[in-house]
């Protein structure tokens, strides 16, 4: 997984990814709500964990923003644990709310079941996703730019479905190794580089504008 931990409390930040790391996941952190929902309409992730009391907009307010939008499942970590407090982070929109103190197995457990289903949701058959003129027909298994047939081998379909589902923003390489590998570690290979250049000659060759992006150092984003 890929996992945006939202915390102003450096130590508890700290704390999570390095759990998160060593159960072979990776964590990008941001300590107040506006620099969450920069980095939501920027990047992709699995999944969210989200603190209520931060800077600059508190969780609920971040949760109101995201309503209405695509975005990864949230769990809502907090210090206010009350039943009013779950149940209220829950209207706002989070998919899981957990209190402090916790346990970080029952986190985890719970961050899994989100990505598991939020993962499940975006293959669903029937989907059509469209990115400028490259339409998708997940049922169909069918990818058309401008009209025209474009062919593509089973891990080509596996990534531009990833890529597809997270228009605009950056899907890392470690995402795609793990979700359409299915490694949970980042191998010495340029295995993903030498698929999206092959993926870049069947979508973006003899078309304008050019839709497949190499985010430096980082990964790819579509659109």
């Amino acid at each position: 997984m890929r996992v945006l931990v939202v915390e102003d409390d450096a130590a508890v930040s700290y704390w999570i990814g390095a759990k998160l790391n060593g159960s072979g996941h990776s964590c990008r952190f941001s300590g107040d709500g506006e620099e969450a929902l920069r980095l939501l309409a920027e990047e992709a992730f699995d999944v969210v964990v989200l603190d209520r009391m931060l800077p600059k907009l508190d969780g609920m307010e971040v949760l109101k923003r995201l309503n209405g939008t695509r975005h990864p499942p949230v769990l809502v970590l907090s210090a206010l644990d009350e039943t009013s407090d779950r149940v209220a982070g829950l209207r706002a929109g989070a998919d899981d709310y957990l209190g402090k103190p916790f346990d970080f197995a029952e986190l985890l457990v719970r961050l899994e079941h989100l990505s598991r289903r939020h993962g499940q949701a975006m293959a669903a058959p029937g989907d059509l996703l469209t990115v400028g003129d490259l339409v998708m027909d997940v049922a169909q298994r069918r990818v058309t730019r401008q009209g025209v047939p474009i062919e593509l081998t089973d891990k080509e379909f596996r990534l531009l479905h990833i890529l597809m589902s997270n228009p605009g923003q950056t899907v890392t390489r470690t995402m795609l190794l793990e979700k359409a590998w299915g490694y949970g570690f980042n191998p010495p290979t340029n295995l993903v580089e030498v698929h999206v250049f092959k993926l870049r000659s069947k979508i973006d060759k003899d078309f304008d504008p050019p839709l497949l992006r190499t985010v430096r150092a980082i990964g790819y984003a579509l659109g």
